[in-house]
């Protein structure tokens, strides 16, 4: 038997259980997860507030960190150290908010050696997005010394691993927070400014006074509109995330008449090489960078209650399961 949170039709909808190995997919490699990560994805799945799960009963949780424990396929031994985001794991199949799960091997890949599994997890999904971010603006030629960065949703795991990750390549970073009680925290990330996201909300024309090189956006809609105005010439913008809205109110303009790139990121779908270069290059990272990142490690009867806190904007950095605790 393992514990596992399960979602279901009836009230409480999330809660925790015990699943017999016979109820875990039938599939070919299983884990015995170490860590996992509470993300954004998987608190709208928790607390129904996104049409995230087509089929309940279903087990959420988009990434995970452990140990083979038996394998099916003759890419995995029990022992190997793996970990898998992506695939629509905790979507459509199910995912990692559980002691033990059972999975494809193509989800997975071999954990880098010089990363544990709370590391990795601390990075999960939201580090390996937003080192993808880092990576999709230097392949498009992004240097320092065209001018500041600006990242939005920077105290969420995307944005302020974007802010750490950048500011130490050498970037002038900016921060966009909600949260001006964050300010402290976003600075000693690495951010030379903190600016409101109020200051983004308002529709403004299609072309504004250049300021920004380069932009990591979390939240799409009018803000991602307002950052495509306000771009250099030649400027580059990596977009990741809809938190302000599925939609973008722009024109053609900062496109055709300053050149402005916009670049799409995606961590579901990428293929195993470029994910695990990506999983390297995080595990190269220094050590002290995982001092400054604000991480909560919680058990599994927790996540009901973190899931509805980080919905309600109440959650800052990254939160864990341990799924032993």
């Amino acid at each position: 038997m393992s514990r596992a949170l399960m979602l279901h039709e009836e009230t409480p909808r999330a809660r925790v259980v015990d699943l017999s190995d016979d109820q875990l997919p039938d599939l070919p490699v299983t884990v015995a997860i170490e860590r996992s990560g509470l993300n954004y994805k998987d608190a709208l799945a928790i607390t129904g507030r996104g049409k995230i799960v087509r089929e309940l009963p279903f087990v959420p949780g988009i990434d995970f960190a452990g140990r083979v424990e038996a394998s099916d396929s003759p890419d995995y031994q029990p022992g190997d150290e793996v970990l898998l985001t992506g695939w629509g794991v905790g979507e459509r199949h199910w995912g990692g908010l559980a002691e033990r799960m059972r999975v494809k091997p193509e989800w997975l890949v071999k954990r880098p050696a010089n990363l544990s599994a709370e590391q990795a997890m601390a990075f999960g999904t939201a580090g390996l997005t937003a080192m993808l971010c880092v990576m999709r603006l230097e392949e498009a030629g992004l240097t320092p010394e065209q001018g500041p960065v600006i990242v939005t949703g920077a105290t969420g795991g995307v944005g302020s691993w974007a802010v750490q990750m950048l500011a130490r390549q050498g970037f002038e970073v900016h921060a966009v927070s909600g949260k001006a009680e964050q300010r402290e925290w976003l600075e000693s990330l690495g951010a030379s400014e903190v600016h409101l996201r109020s200051d983004f909300e308002d529709k403004g024309r299609p072309l504004e006074k250049s300021r920004w090189a380069g932009a990591v956006d979390t939240a799409g809609g009018q803000v991602l509109a307002n950052l495509l105005a306000q771009m250099n010439y030649d400027g580059k913008v990596a977009a990741v995330g809809l938190a302000a809205g599925a939609d973008l109110p722009t024109s053609v303009m900062p496109f055709i008449l300053r050149g402005v790139s916009l670049l799409g990121v995606d961590s579901v779908m990428i293929n195993a090489e470029r994910r695990q270069k990506v999983w390297q290059r995080l595990a190269d990272l220094p050590d002290e960078m995982h001092a400054q990142m604000q991480l909560e490690t919680v058990g599994l009867e927790s996540l009901a209650e973190r899931a509805e806190a980080m919905i309600d904007g109440r959650v800052s950095g990254r939160v864990l399961l341990d799924p032993t605790r």
